[in-house]
This record gives structure tokens, C-alpha cells and sequence, in this order.
């Protein structure tokens, strides 16, 4: 399902995959136009919000009071952790190929067969699997 302001996973701020689509998800969701099925703080919110080292409630605050995506970024790696170019570009790989053969292809899978998508070859990772879910009206 389409969801106006939420964008791809695959988009980067500061060089980092999925941060942006996190802070949209709390935004829309304080707005009341997150479907609620969409896991807030948990999942792959949960793992950026480790490699950032900030708790996602702090995030979720900060993010609600406003700012550019940059400048909360950089919130996040005053309180918690500032990663090296090396640790993203390992972040971004491991992110954007999460269900492609590794421990959650089995529920990659699944969550295909329940959208219909279960013949999608085109759909090999997550990050696919949201670009494809939210192409569907």
C-alpha cells in the first residue's frame, strides 16, 4: 500500500540506508497516517537504532521536535555513536540485502506469500519487499 512521505529504504541520509524511512514512520505515525502493522522501534528500526547506539524513544522524542534528517543524524551520533565510512558500508550492504539468503529468507518468504507476492522473483531482499508493497494502491 502506498504511503504518502514515506520514502525507500534504499534512501540515504548521511550515507546511511533506512535512517530517513525511520524517521518518517515516527512522523507519520504522530500524524496518524501509519498503517499499524508497521513495526515502530522494532525490526529494522531496532537494528539502526543499535548501530547508532540511541534508544528509540530518545529518537522518536527528538525527531518530533523538528529538524532536518541531517541534523537529527548528527543528534544521534552526539548521544549515541558516530560510525566510520567502513562500518556504514558494511551497514548498508548487510541492510539492503536482509532476506537474500541469510536467516530471514524463510520469513521473507512468508511475508510474500501473505501480499500475494509469492511468484515475485524480482523480490530477493526487504528492502525489495517494501519497495513492492508500497507500489500496490
Amino acid at each position: 500500500m502506498k504511503i504518502p512521505g514515506l520514502r525507500s529504504s534504499y534512501e540515504k541520509v548521511g550515507g546511511i540506508v533506512f535512517f530517513g524511512r525511520m524517521l518518517d514512520k515516527i512522523r507519520l505515525h504522530a500524524q496518524g497516517k501509519l498503517p499499524a502493522d508497521y513495526n515502530l522501534g522494532k525490526g529494522f528500526d531496532g537494528r539502526c537504532t543499535r548501530f547508532l547506539k540511541v534508544e528509540y524513544p530518545a529518537l522518536a522524542g527528538r525527531t518530533l521536535q523538528g529538524g532536518t534528517d541531517e541534523e537529527i543524524l548528527e543528534w544521534c551520533f552526539q548521544k549515541g555513536y558516530r560510525p566510520g565510512e567502513e562500518e556504514i558500508f558494511v551497514w548498508n550492504g548487510f541492510m539492503t540485502k536482509r532476506g537474500w539468503r541469510d536467516d530471514a529468507s524463510a520469513n521473507l518468504d512468508e511475508d510474500k506469500k501473505k501480499r500475494g507476492f509469492a511468484r515475485r522473483d524480482d523480490i530477493q531482499t526487504y528492502f525489495d519487499f517494501h519497495k513492492a508493497d508500497e507500489a500496490e494502491d
